[in-house]
């Protein structure tokens, strides 16, 4: 049998997912939280792969070092399974006129989206 190089082998691979409607994007590594409700998984310097197909996207974690007893910290907008990060909320806060705690709830209704919740604000009268 031929052997075939990793690049061939990754061309190869793309081809044939290509074909049939699948991209593949290599992310990078990223620190992951799996919550399963009763326990939390956390993965440092795990690799993530976005894979979108006809049925949508889907992410592949793979590797990074399970890091076990770790508290997970909490932040502003987790409750809503939305994570909201302080640059986030003081820019939207900016922009909109309001105080950041408009600003983050704005930012959980529009689902993290920054102009989104700049322009509900702004249409509800604040900022201009």
């Amino acid at each position: 049998m031929r052997r075939v190089s990793p690049r061939a082998l990754r061309r190869m691979q793309e081809r044939l997912l290509s074909s049939a409607g699948i991209e593949v994007n290599e992310l990078g590594e990223a620190d992951v939280t799996i919550d399963f409700g009763d326990r939390k998984v956390t993965l440092r310097r795990a690799k993530v792969v976005q894979v979108e197909g006809p049925i949508g996207k889907m992410y592949q974690i793979v590797g990074g070092e399970e890091v076990s007893g770790e508290a997970v910290p909490s932040a502003p907008g987790a409750e809503q399974g939305i994570e909201i990060s302080e640059e986030d909320m003081a820019l939207v806060a900016a922009q909109a006129g309001v105080s950041e705690e408009e600003a983050r709830r704005a930012l959980i209704e529009a689902g993290g989206d920054l102009a989104r919740a700049i322009l509900s604000l702004r249409s509800r009268g604040h900022g201009g």
